[in-house]
């Protein structure tokens, strides 16, 4: 029998209103030893005096839920108390419930990961809803709310569906070669292998995406010294977020600052100017910043029409993911045209003019890295070793001398997949997978 959980579900501080979780087999117990009330209609909610089961002093006055399992969250027994969201309240209700027999607080994503093992969601699901939590963006929330709603896992599900199938056809054709078997079994298999292959092979050449619109799509701010690089990233942020100076070199360090552009996430950096190094700090800060600059997913080179022999010096920078800036432009035209890019814009950021197009030009860069298509996308690293692996396995499987051989790559195909859902043994991954969740979910 497992234990019975409780933790905080909302959030914490000051709050309107607290929902309290509790599951397991002791939930409903907890809750006649609260509110000393009889057994309560399930999954309606009903007003509830709450008491401290040793001395009888109120607690206060809420509403609890009652979802008797299995159909439940977690598959168990569940109970929500949704109290006043004072801090001295939860403390109360929260020593009460410490005070009873079979109950302890739940571990960080506990609820949810016992609803994995419930059958109640799978695995990506489960990795969606955390997403779904952590989401800042517009972007974000959409791809989690996908993710949690099970479309990735419909996918590999799919896949795994339509491999088994192969594998035990296969595997018929090996054990019982002398049985009335359809003629060329092992050949049969064939197309759907290929045509299995070729799915998963779009699937991985993704550019990423998922995992970009999860972390956020990274951008350098590069160039020159004095040619309005943390002007610009202050007028992204909306804020100053770095120190703005006419003395040129004054930014030695990468100034990081996330962004929602759009509804897609971003961390811009400001880096230090592109230049000969005067000292050993500069000299590091511009390695810095071109460090930056090549692992970045997108460039914003920033150039001073009035100083173009400092920009020709920096144009090295410049390649097809870069948008190039021609900052100043209320100071003299731009006489200098910079190597190709995905856009050059004329702006002056002293004053405004040309910065929403730049904008524009700069969301839409970044949307075409990360927006999503009618296909679920793969958001984590362990996603993407799972379908290379099974790919690998299906890649051996197609050019194996035997059909013995053939059957064992199938096999580890399928487990690959099962891996990502759940729909294995996985009791490794849960720890991995469920120590970046909250407490009460």
């Amino acid at each position: 029998m497992s234990e019975t959980i409780y933790a905080l579900a909302s959030g914490a501080g000051r709050a309107g209103i607290a929902v309290l979780r509790l599951s397991g087999p002791a939930a409903d117990a907890a809750l006649s030893a609260l509110s000393d009330a009889p057994l309560l209609p399930p999954r309606r909610a009903t007003r509830v005096r709450l008491c401290d089961p040793q001395t009888g002093a109120p607690l206060d006055d809420g509403l609890a839920l009652r979802f008797p399992g299995p159909a439940s969250y977690t598959g168990e027994d569940v109970v929500e108390l949704h109290i006043h969201g004072g801090g001295a309240v939860v403390a109360a209700v929260f020593e009460a419930l410490g005070r009873l027999p079979d109950l302890r607080m739940a571990e960080p994503g506990e609820f949810t990961r016992r609803a994995v093992l419930a059958g109640k969601m799978d695995l990506t699901a489960a990795e969606g809803l955390i997403d779904l939590i952590d989401a800042e963006t517009e972007a974000q929330r959409k791809q989690a709310l996908r993710q949690a709603d099970g479309a990735l896992g419909a996918l590999y599900d799919d896949w795994r569906g339509r491999l088994i199938p192969a594998l035990a056809h296969l595997e018929a054709a090996i054990d019982f070669p002398d049985e009335d078997l359809p003629e060329n079994l092992a050949a049969k298999i064939e197309p759907v292998l290929a045509a299995l292959r070729a799915e998963m092979t779009a699937h991985l050449d993704d550019s990423r995406r998922g995992e970009r619109l999860r972390q956020g799509v990274q951008i350098a701010i590069v160039g020159p010294p004095n040619a309005g690089k943390s002007s610009l990233l202050n007028t992204l942020a909306q804020r100053d977020a770095a120190i703005v100076s006419a003395t040129a070199g004054t930014t030695r360090d990468v100034i990081e600052v996330r962004l929602d552009l759009g509804g897609f996430p971003v961390l811009a950096a400001d880096t230090a100017g592109l230049r000969e190094a005067r000292d050993e700090i500069e000299a590091e800060g511009i390695r810095r910043a071109r460090r930056w600059a090549g692992a970045a997913d997108l460039k914003i080179v920033v150039f001073a029409v009035d100083d173009p022999a400092a920009a020709r010096q920096a144009a090295d920078v410049v390649d097809l993911d870069t948008v190039v800036v021609l900052n100043k432009i209320d100071l003299r035209e731009p006489d200098w045209t910079p190597p190709p890019a995905i856009g050059h814009f004329p702006v002056s950021v002293a004053t405004g003019q040309g910065v929403d197009a730049l904008i524009a030009g700069v969301t839409e860069a970044v949307a075409d890295r990360i927006s999503v298509g009618a296909a679920p996308l793969m958001t984590r690293a362990r996603h993407r070793a799972a379908v290379t692996e099974c790919g690998e396995a299906l890649d051996r499987a197609a050019a194996a001398p035997l059909p013995e051989l053939a059957a064992e790559d199938l096999r580890l195909a399928v487990r690959a997949l099962g891996r990502i859902t759940g729909a294995v043994d996985v009791e490794d991954l849960l720890d991995v997978i469920f120590r970046d969740f909250c407490i009460g979910k």
